[in-house]
């Protein structure tokens, strides 16, 4: 009788739902929405005006995964480090500008490859917008009119008594209008509060009433544990309704960080390839080892993996078999020993201690075997469940 694998059959991955109909516009070589993957951004840190010391951080964002990057231009000097910058840079670079529309000009002439304006604190900013928009038109330059609720224009606030999704969206959409008297149209808009409850009623708002691609953030998200939480919370909100084309994650942290969480939420969210990821149970009182060493070790030991892999580190019979059969590689554990599941089939069971470095050889094996095939790789992260 010919025996039957016991591995979950491969599926083609589905979208996890419709995504919202957008223009396409080009932030350099990366394309943000009209169906193009939604893109991580983060932002500097630095002084921009210290040109090593904020190429330096980029060169780290890039390795990290971050496609697009904004820099702050409060400054004269800021303005004048952007051409160098905009050039060296492996990243699109975005100029982030307040209160002083010269520097808006100032971001087009150093080419970068996007400019972010708020409305509600650029001095005599409507009284400008054909000039910007005929250099930017020039240029090649699209715009992003980011509304924050921290800085909302001050009729705005007059005639809503505050930040309110609709007067986030009036302020929005009445930016955007002033440059589509002028023919441009090359504009993506973000409306960003920290109160995510707040924030998504203003983009699914939003979203129904124009066809700009969408910037997603939770603006002043807090310190990294509580903007994570209001980060993916909001993220997942939208994009599960098909809203939002490039995301960045506002934490009090390093901006690598936003990187990552920004990448692990896509992931999550089937937005973008997955890559290593380490499934492991909570332990309870069945638990027959140490999981929380296991699968610290495991995820120690496979740091830098960059292929779609999935490891399953269990700890007791109820789920174990289960979980690890349904991982490319996967051990279920207890009585002093591991079975060892490779693509849904027990191929050995070993001692406890021999656990760690059997799976690591093992996940070794299987990755080199993904590169012969020509399996897509991603940057290297770690989720922990």
């Amino acid at each position: 009788m010919t025996a039957v694998p016991l591995g979950v059959p491969e599926v083609p991955a589905r979208p996890i739902a419709e995504r919202r109909v957008s223009r396409r516009i080009q932030v350099g070589p990366v394309a943000v929405g009209g169906g193009a993957p939604v893109s991580v951004q983060s932002m500097t840190t630095t002084r921009t005006s210290d040109i090593g010391a904020t190429l330096q951080q980029i060169a780290e964002l890039t390795a990290s995964g971050c496609q697009i990057v904004r820099v702050a231009c409060p400054t004269q000097d800021d303005a004048d480090a952007l051409a160098t910058i905009a050039r060296k840079s492996q990243i699109p670079v975005i100029a982030d500008i307040h209160f002083q529309p010269k520097y808006v000009f100032a971001a087009i002439e150093a080419g970068c490859a996007a400019v972010r304006v708020n409305p509600g604190n650029i001095k005599q900013f409507d009284d400008r917008v054909k000039e910007i928009a005929q250099a930017a038109q020039d240029h090649g330059t699209p715009i992003r009119i980011g509304v924050n609720a921290g800085s909302l224009d001050r009729r705005l606030l007059q005639k809503y008594g505050k930040a309110t999704p609709e007067a986030l969206v009036e302020s929005a959409l009445w930016e955007a209008s002033l440059f589509e008297e002028h023919g441009f149209r090359d504009i993506k808009i973000s409306v960003k509060h920290n109160d995510p409850v707040v924030m998504i009623e203003a983009y699914r708002q939003l979203a129904e009433q124009c066809d700009y691609p969408l910037h997603l953030g939770v603006t002043e998200a807090g310190p990294a544990f509580q903007g994570t939480i209001k980060s993916a919370v909001a993220f997942g909100a939208l994009l599960s309704r098909g809203i939002g084309d490039t995301i960045r994650v506002s934490l009090s942290a390093p901006p690598a960080e936003e990187v990552k969480v920004g990448i692990q939420i896509l992931e999550s969210l089937g937005l973008r390839q997955r890559r290593l990821e380490i499934v492991s149970c909570p332990s309870c009182g069945r638990a027959q080892v140490d999981v929380y060493k296991l699968a610290d070790e495991v995820t120690a030991g496979l740091e830098g993996m960059e292929v779609p892999l999935r490891v399953a580190v269990m700890g007791c019979v109820v789920n174990g078999p289960g979980e690890a059969r349904e991982a490319d590689l996967g051990v279920a554990s207890g009585n002093g020993k591991g079975q060892i599941f490779v693509k849904g089939e027990v191929i050995k069971t070993v001692p406890e201690s021999k656990i760690v470095e059997t799976l690591i050889e093992e996940a070794m094996k299987i990755a080199e075997q993904m590169e012969q095939d020509g399996v897509g790789s991603g940057e290297p992260a770690v989720t922990v469940s």
